[in-house]
């Protein structure tokens, strides 16, 4: 009798990520169960799920607005830290390059807006909102100090667009403030620069009395901050309080088109047009000063 000798058994197949085939993936993915190599897994609630079945499931589920209409944020308030940054950047260059050449190139003054004396510059009225005195370093840490904390409350809740497009056309009032408060050209006085985010803060200041009085929250102690800011504009010398009305009401009117805009598939279209209705005031506003 002879006896066989048994044949070993084929060993089993090694899995291999779909995306990676020269590598060996023992992890499966959760939702769909194929291999997936340490460079193409994404930490789910349970286990790992692959790049493919998270790029998916992003595709197919509804992005998440806030009631404004803002795609939800979540982290750190981007728009406010870079606005802060681009506002130290330009800080920073005022002090190291010499003889005021960024004052004289970005700062503001009415008569930058009057084409009848031949410097028509208008893209100073937002410009300006970038720089601060170079004598005072406590003007520049008042401002972002002021924008780092609104900025956190109001960022998250209008969105990130929205946050910026407030915080630039607050920006422009301020400026449109100073312009109709104030002549355009003295004779025989120096001009004066316009330079500060206060106008735009003021603007944040606006916004936020606004949104928390729509949103039905306590407005007394922003009262208060604003007449307490208010006041020092007067009794102060060299602050235009002109700028911080200007920027307030601009604030106002920019937040009630995005708090007020009903809610639905065309929100973010009408609070455009409102946005952009704000914006073409303000031209005509300033248009109408210079051409008087």
């Amino acid at each position: 009798m002879s006896y066989g000798i048994p044949s070993a058994e084929p060993s089993a197949q090694v899995p291999v990520c779909p995306r990676h085939p020269d590598r060996p993936s023992y992890v499966r993915c959760q939702r769909c169960g194929r291999p997936a190599c340490p460079d193409c897994q994404r930490a789910a609630a349970v286990g790992f799920q692959c790049v493919d079945c998270v790029n998916e499931t992003k595709r197919t589920t509804p992005e998440v607005r806030t009631v404004y209409g803002g795609a939800v944020a979540t982290g750190k308030p981007l728009v406010t830290f870079g606005i802060i940054a681009a506002c130290v950047v330009v800080y920073a260059l005022q002090m190291l390059i010499p003889g005021d050449w960024v004052y004289k190139q970005f700062a503001y003054n009415n008569i930058f807006a009057a084409p009848q004396y031949g410097a028509f510059e208008p893209w100073r009225m937002v410009t300006s909102a970038f720089l601060h005195s170079p004598d005072s370093l406590l003007h520049i840490l008042l401002n972002m100090y002021t924008l780092w904390i609104f900025g956190q409350a109001l960022e998250p809740i209008l969105g990130r667009v929205r946050f910026l497009a407030l915080y630039l056309i607050s920006a422009l009032g301020g400026s449109v403030g100073y312009l109709l408060m104030n002549p355009v050209l003295v004779p025989g006085q120096g001009l004066v620069g316009l330079v500060g985010a206060s106008g735009a803060i003021f603007g944040l200041f606006g916004a936020m009395l606004l949104v928390q009085r729509q949103r039905g929250g306590d407005t007394r102690q922003l009262w208060v901050l604003i007449a307490i800011n208010g006041v020092i504009g007067f009794l102060i010398p060299h602050i235009a309080w002109q700028a911080h009305l200007g920027g307030l009401i601009t604030g106002g009117l920019c937040a009630a088109v995005l708090a007020y805009t009903p809610r639905g598939r065309r929100q973010g279209l009408l609070q455009a047009l409102g946005l952009a209705a704000v914006f073409a005031l303000l031209v005509a506003a300033s248009w109408i000063r210079v051409t008087l």
